[in-house]
């Protein structure tokens, strides 16, 4: 099937790795020109590199999302940069999963309003799109209470619900939003790789919650998220797309 992606253009917050990394690959596969950023200069630097092999039109900056000054600045030019912006993918997290008040902080200002800073800067691009689309990277941790319950589950939730409340209010203008919600993903350096290191019973105990017996890949998540992203999910906005293996018991309705 074709996706419709060949010649669009989109950003990525947190895309130089894991499941960021791998939005940012297959976008670039399927003939979408990238813009990322990441704290990590180097790693900035590198990813470019790989997207511009893979033949398309790529850039990037570190940036700590939590600067929304910063964060708004890159984003308005990165789309004069790349011609115009269609998507736009707010993947960045704190991961903060800890109870006191600087998780809870974290996760405000990474989360949530990395978020909502990223899509009030690429608005005026969206608007002008023919194919435009958010997809914000949520979590199962947003609608079911697990060992992340606090910070990081609660501004999980809250996406969702910014995002379908985008979904509603932007109809009208043809920019469609979406969120999947990512079950647990592991990747070498990622969040579960480093519990599966230092804390081998909660990563036994994560996986034996799953009935597949293992945990995601950032592709198997990629590949919901640019789905959702292309012009093939055309009258696909407002959902809540769960890639978890069957882990989460919940209905969703």
């Amino acid at each position: 099937m074709d996706l419709g992606l060949k010649g669009l253009r989109a950003l990525v917050t947190g895309g130089t790795k894991g499941i960021g990394g791998a939005i940012a690959d297959l976008l670039a596969e399927e003939g979408t020109a990238v813009a990322l950023c990441a704290r990590n200069p180097e790693e900035v630097a590198a990813k470019v590199a790989a997207l511009r092999a893979k033949g398309v039109a790529a850039t990037g900056r570190a940036i700590d999302v939590a600067d929304s000054g910063a964060l708004k600045t890159w984003i308005a030019e990165a789309a004069d940069e790349l011609g115009g912006l269609d998507i736009l993918v707010p993947n960045v997290s704190a991961l903060a999963v800890g109870a006191d008040e600087a998780a809870w902080r974290a996760g405000f200002s990474v989360d949530l309003m990395g978020t909502v800073a990223a899509v009030e800067a690429a608005m005026p691009a969206l608007e002008r799109s023919k194919a435009a689309s958010i997809v914000v990277i949520s979590s199962v941790s947003g609608r079911e209470i697990d060992f992340a319950a606090g910070p990081y589950g609660a501004f999980k939730a809250a996406l969702i619900h910014y995002a379908q409340g985008l979904a509603f209010q932007l109809a009208g203008r043809a920019i469609r939003a979406n969120t999947v919600s990512p079950g647990n993903t592991y990747f070498e350096g990622g969040v579960w790789h480093r519990i599966e290191e230092g804390n081998p019973t909660l990563f036994a105990e994560a996986l034996r919650l799953n009935p597949t017996g293992r945990m995601a890949h950032p592709d198997e998540i990629a590949r919901a998220a640019v789905f959702l992203a292309s012009p093939a999910a055309s009258f696909v906005t407002g959902t809540n797309l769960v890639v978890d293996g069957a882990l989460t018991r919940g209905v969703q309705f």
